[in-house]
């Protein structure tokens, strides 16, 4: 996994905003509509390209397919997967979170304005008003996609410059979350079972030539979501799943594998988002080459001071987020620099990448900052990382 050796180099979490056709093509086919499959193959092909070479244009280093080829960060997996189905019953893990709770008025407006603003961008929502199962056997049943991942990321890699390239994949506890176990015997044995499937994508990733970027979430919003749990009960839920996600990287080598954990899209308030200075250590156990975190929200910027204290392991790489995708302002530049130098300061120039807090078009349905300034931010990360490299190598 490439350092920044002699200048900073930026990279984002993966998920890039979909062109509007795309979005409509990859729900149709999510949701078993008529569609015809050779356009869509056709069309993602040509998405792609087409976003990594915006990404390369825009002067970023580290790069990817944008998650072009998936309806979302997390519901592709369930046609990679057997044994996950829906169920015409209603959601049930969707209950109330430790934020809605405290800001009843303020989740209601949100909602009712992301359905008018989603009525307008997205022909159908991607997320469905079923519930998702588990009620049978899960093994991979994915290869060909996955397959095709690869080959268009690298078609669309010839000839455009670039340090290094990264295909993201869901984590083992995040399907878990999503896909109510109905089949195993307890949860224990429900999420081996989704990081032995699991570790058939992230070995082919890996296997592919690319950077393997874990994308787990559930690590940081778990706390938010089980709104009775205490914080060690949140860090003993949290071990376990660190079990998980190492089980499924078993024989993968730590430096082709990036770590992401986040807040979700969530332009809330966030009162009660976990600090990472309750589970950071548990983070820093996943066998991976770099972890990625939100550094730049208003809810976070303060917590670079935790790397005094925490010991970033030898040879690792730290990738926080300087622009945010939860705050519509654009940063400045400056202010980017500033917060890697911050980091550079405390674990090491060459060990630290910019990144960004989340992803800029994580699920299509309209709840996400607008491409425009998803564009503008990342513009501003890749001159701030300039500005930066200025300063830390004169």
């Amino acid at each position: 996994m490439k350092h920044s050796n002699d200048r900073i180099l930026a990279t984002h979490t993966g998920s890039l905003p979909r062109p509007a056709d795309l979005v409509a093509a990859l729900n149709a086919k999510e949701l078993g509509e008529p569609h015809d499959g050779g356009v869509l193959t056709r069309r993602v092909r040509r998405a792609i390209a087409e976003i990594v070479e915006r990404q390369a244009a825009t002067g970023l280093d580290v790069i990817g397919d944008g998650e072009h080829s998936k309806v979302n960060w997390m519901a592709y997996a369930r046609a990679r997967l057997s044994g996950l189905e829906e169920l015409d019953t209603p959601v049930s893990f969707r209950g109330p979170t430790r934020d809605s709770m405290a800001f009843p008025g303020t989740y209601e407006d949100t909602k009712l304005m992301l359905a008018a603003r989603s009525a307008d961008i997205v022909p159908k929502r991607t997320v469905r008003p079923l519930a998702q199962a588990c009620t049978g056997p899960v093994a991979y049943v994915g290869h060909a996609e996955v397959a095709a991942d690869i080959a268009n990321l690298k078609a669309a890699l010839g000839g455009v410059d670039h340090a290094e390239a990264v295909i993201t994949a869901i984590s083992p506890s995040n399907l878990e979350l999503y896909y109510e176990n109905r089949h195993y015997a307890s949860d224990e044995e429900y999420l081996l079972a989704l990081a032995d499937a699991m570790h058939v994508e992230y070995k082919a990733i890996v296997d592919g030539g690319f950077v393997l970027q874990i994308d787990d979430p559930r690590m940081a919003t778990h706390y938010n979501r089980d709104a009775d749990a205490t914080i060690a009960q949140c860090r003993a839920f949290i071990e376990l799943r660190v079990e998980a996600v190492n089980h499924a990287l078993r024989g993968i080598p730590e430096d082709r594998v990036r770590f992401h954990t986040c807040y979700s899209v969530n332009i809330a308030p966030r009162l009660h988002d976990f600090e990472l200075r309750h589970f950071v250590d548990l983070m820093l156990k996943i066998n991976a080459g770099a972890y990625l975190i939100e550094g730049a929200n208003p809810r976070h910027e303060h917590e670079w001071e935790i790397w005094r204290d925490t010991r970033l392991p030898d040879g690792k790489l730290l990738i926080p987020g300087v622009v945010s995708h939860c705050v519509h302002l654009v940063e400045h530049p400056e202010l980017v620099a500033q917060r890697i130098e911050r980091f550079a300061g405390l674990v090491g120039r060459e060990r630290v990448l910019a990144g960004t807090d989340c992803g800029f078009g994580t699920s299509g349905a309209g709840d996400e900052l607008h491409p425009e300034v998803a564009w503008a931010k990342l513009a501003a990360l890749v001159e701030g990382a300039r500005i930066a490299s200025e300063r830390l190598w004169g």
